[in-house]
């Protein structure tokens, strides 16, 4: 089987290259912007009749479109996460290969559900920011383009990879820094969220089950089980050996399992998304911010789907992952 996997040098990307390479019946190609890729292209400024040139070289049996952006302005959101998928999808209608589109769809799409259910893939979706925007519009493209497509919902991978500047990343960085000076204490704000956590070799797992198979539509990707962001802090902070105290900032009171201890509200803490330290912070406890996903305070996935047409089931625990995260923490100099 021909593969044409774009974006392989991705955070997913990487993973699935790994998880298509170890299948000797596939013969993969990588395409990127990047200097490592087997054919340079920048789906975001390149037409799609030059793609549709490559395709019929190539002529893959596949496609795994595992780009994008998840960071920046709605402009260049939308320049990487939908004008990109427009060109995907026009080259493959204009190409003789006849590939299968497997695209990487995210659970921001769906937006902010209600504590305690589980989103379906026939939810509406409602994404709470430009991020979800750019990404449905792209599904919406997929799914109306005529082409044998897959789009694959993964709600929030984590394990070994997991971006300094994502939420998870940024709190295995503080704990190490907390650890390499010696604090006493960490202080955390936002950690009343609660996702739906998949391992990024899980989610490997299932673009290869996809690529195999007849499956239509969208499938969500996830492990079926909310946790609060909370409690997966107080597993990192165990599988680190950190020994001081995770104070939470305007936590609520009597929060059970995860051994976190509340301070009262204090402003010159109280920090929001994305905004740097400021010099005044330079002698304070290191503060990690809430999920900036636009998904409100619960996310958690349905995965009866994947399970009856993909045959995939998660099988990496969270601890495992977040001892992946926190070993690269670790290693970091």
């Amino acid at each position: 089987m021909r593969v044409l996997l774009i974006g392989a040098n991705g955070y997913l990307g990487r993973f699935v290259a790994d998880r298509l390479l170890a299948d000797p019946a596939v013969q993969l190609t990588a395409l990127g912007r990047g200097d490592d890729a087997d054919v340079r292209f920048d789906l975001a400024t390149g037409s799609p009749g030059a793609l549709t040139r490559f395709l019929d070289a190539v002529h893959p049996g596949v496609v795994v479109n595992c780009a994008g952006a998840t960071r920046g302005g709605a402009r260049e959101l939308t320049r990487h996460n939908t004008v990109a998928v427009a060109t995907v999808c026009e080259a493959l209608r204009r190409s003789g290969c006849g590939a299968r589109l497997v695209q990487i769809g995210c659970s921001s799409e769906y937006g902010p559900s209600q504590p305690g259910s589980s989103t379906a893939e026939d939810a509406v979706p409602r994404p709470g920011g430009p991020y979800g925007v750019s990404k449905l519009a792209a599904t919406e493209l997929v799914l109306g383009s005529g082409l044998d497509a897959v789009v694959l919902r993964v709600f929030s991978p984590v394990g070994p990879g997991t971006p300094a500047g994502s939420p998870l990343g940024r709190l295995a960085e503080a704990l190490r820094r907390a650890m390499q000076s010696g604090d006493g204490e960490l202080k955390l704000g936002g950690l009343g969220a609660q996702r739906d956590f998949v391992d990024v070799r899980d989610v490997a797992r299932a673009v290869h089950a996809a690529s195999l198979s007849a499956a239509q539509g969208v499938i969500n990707i996830g492990s079926g089980r909310a946790v609060r962001l909370r409690d997966a802090a107080a597993v990192l902070a165990r599988v680190a050996g950190f020994g001081g105290a995770l104070n939470e900032l305007d936590g609520p009171p009597g929060a059970h399992g995860a051994h976190i201890a509340h301070t009262a509200h204090t402003p010159q803490l109280r920090a929001t998304i994305g905004h740097p330290r400021t010099e005044s912070d330079h002698h304070a406890p290191p503060v990690v911010y809430p999920y900036p996903d636009g998904c409100g305070s619960w996310q958690q996935a349905d995965v009866r789907t994947a399970r009856d047409r993909l045959g995939w089931r998660p099988r990496i625990n969270l601890e495992e992952s977040l001892a992946d995260i926190w070993m690269e923490a670790a290693c970091r100099i």
